[in-house]
């Protein structure tokens, strides 16, 4: 099984015949340019795409990589709505909360449900995105997460059994110490540190505090230290210190660059 990571909480998990992509996004708003996280030449053979929340940043892509991969796409019940007897799914690059586009093959769950699909055995866990501040020169604005806008839709986590492997993405989510005691010692973890100072995910001392609940055999770190918002640094966060204080805890720490891979065979 081989893990590789794209920024964000973008990842893809390789297993035996499956290829799984986690939150296919783009560069959002950094100097206008909507690229693509997971590049296009890894598109073609995904079997699965797991959405965490509607932020477009995050699933700015998905539409198109279920399209070129004819991918089964995995989200929250509430990214997805009945309209005029169709259901569609919130649209990646509509502005507002607009539900516009179709998925051939759509699977939605809630936290706390288990789907079966393909072999695996995927359980949505509590997600809750904090409020974002965005920045441009002197001028900032706090949004809040609220049923009138768009921020952190839909957000939920992942809990995923594949192929003798426990593996938990957690999206961008504040902590929850209560709701994820019932997650015990996943072979992975990856989870946001890059919340100290814009409270939209956990910092790293939140994120240490999840670690030490959840007792996982390798985390890796994500959403932290990446370009976004004419920033070349958004989220800013400490991954050598969150790595030192992990492998206190007894637990590997996996610090992945853009498009860096662990093979989890060799851990």
């Amino acid at each position: 099984m081989k893990i590789t990571f794209y920024g964000y909480n973008a990842f893809i998990i390789e297993s035996q015949n499956k290829k799984i992509a986690i939150d296919p996004g783009a560069l959002f708003f950094y100097w206008f340019r909507f690229t693509t996280v997971i590049p296009k030449s890894e598109w073609g053979d995904i079997t699965h795409i797991l959405i965490t929340h509607g932020d477009p940043d995050h699933y700015w892509h998905a539409d198109r990589v279920a399209e070129a991969s004819n991918a089964k796409v995995i989200c929250h019940k509430t990214m997805l709505r009945e309209i005029q007897g169709k259901p569609l799914m919130l649209g990646p690059r509509d502005k507002g909360l607009a539900f516009t586009t179709p998925f051939k093959n759509i699977h939605t769950l809630s936290v706390d449900e288990t789907i079966q699909l393909d072999g695996m055995s995927i359980t949505g866990i509590k997600a809750t995105h904090g409020p974002m501040i965005l920045k441009m020169g002197p001028f900032s604005k706090t949004v809040k997460p609220g049923p009138d806008e768009r921020v952190g839709w839909g957000a939920i986590g992942y809990n995923i059994k594949l192929d003798g492997k426990t593996i938990v993405n957690l999206g961008d989510t504040l902590l929850h110490e209560k709701e994820w005691q019932k997650i015990n010692n996943p072979d992975v973890l990856m989870i946001p540190i890059g919340g100290r100072t814009i409270p939209n995910t956990m910092d790293e001392k939140e994120a240490l505090k999840a670690v030490r609940i959840m007792q996982p055999k390798l985390v890796i770190p994500c959403h932290y230290n990446g370009p976004g918002l004419f920033s070349k640094k958004y989220n800013p966060a400490d991954d050598q210190l969150f790595k030192r204080e992990v492998e206190k805890m007894g637990a590997k720490c996996a610090i992945l660059g853009m498009g860096k891979s662990i093979d989890l065979n060799n851990e």
